[in-house]
């Protein structure tokens, strides 16, 4: 069994225009997130000395981000014991991230329908910040040769088969779209007019189709699953190689990809 790797086709094709290939880490933010994980570990208050000493940050840091942390919410500071723990902060932040995984739970018996029944790999994007989206869940068929993705994997949100179902439920005028559409990489990019085109067709037939133009050689399926007020709130997609798909397989696929974001939209409103 081989599994095609969609990041080794692309190499880096999902990378907007101007994304650095390195990436530069904070350390103010590095040193604020472990002294999180260290009080979330240790399960009772601590004093500022034993947590700068047990994670080696500098004292008068320590205390400064300790400081940072407490105004934000996300820990606690006991004046009586002059000790850190916890605070319900970190659990509201928590919250998006289970309610992620919740979702997931929901759609994933229609992800493996879908991956079993036309032998694709399913996916389920989900929107995530600074107009990108997040690969939550997949199920993949039993074939010999498949499309391998990796949960977490971001893209931007309006590239490939998921980006015109996001467009097409978002709130972007024309021009604005273009602004977002020209810092986008395909492999046989499109043109805007093409794009706006099929862009407004997903409205009409509720399902985008990819044919090579994001990854040569693979066919994406996408349709949107639709939260309060009618926002693309998520996006399933079905991906396979283009030389499998027919025209006639992307109707059928489209017609039940579509039946179930319909269930799965009604599961998310009620």
């Amino acid at each position: 069994m081989m599994d095609v790797q969609v990041g080794e086709l692309i190499k880096g094709v999902a990378m907007s225009k101007g994304s650095g290939g390195s990436i530069k880490l904070v350390g103010a933010l590095v040193s604020g997130l472990s002294i999180l994980r260290y009080l979330s570990e240790q399960g009772t208050s601590m004093g500022v000395t034993k947590i700068a000493r047990e994670l080696q940050i500098n004292p008068s840091t320590c205390f400064n981000l300790l400081r940072t942390l407490v105004h934000e919410g996300l820990v606690h500071f006991d004046e009586s014991t002059k000790a850190y723990s916890i605070d319900l902060g970190l659990i509201e932040l928590a919250k998006g991230a289970l309610d992620v995984a919740s979702y997931a739970r929901m759609v994933r018996p229609h992800l493996e329908a879908i991956a079993s029944h036309h032998a694709v790999t399913a996916t389920l994007w989900q929107k995530s910040g600074n107009r990108r989206v997040v690969l939550v869940d997949l199920a993949e068929n039993a074939a010999a040769v498949r499309v391998h993705m990796s949960i977490g994997q971001r893209l931007p949100m309006f590239i490939a088969a998921l980006g015109r179902c996001m467009a097409a439920y978002s709130e972007l005028n024309k021009a604005e779209l273009k602004r977002e559409f020209d810092m986008l990489r395909w492999a046989d990019p499109p043109s805007f007019d093409e794009y706006w085109q099929e862009v407004q067709q997903v409205r009409v037939s509720g399902y985008a189709c990819d044919e090579g133009r994001y990854v040569k050689g693979v066919t994406t399926v996408s349709v949107p699953v639709l939260g309060q007020g009618k926002q693309a709130v998520m996006a399933i997609s079905a991906v396979g190689f283009t030389a499998q798909l027919t025209q006639e397989k992307i109707a059928v696929l489209a017609n039940d990809l579509s039946a179930h974001a319909q269930i799965i939209s009604r599961g998310l409103t009620v």
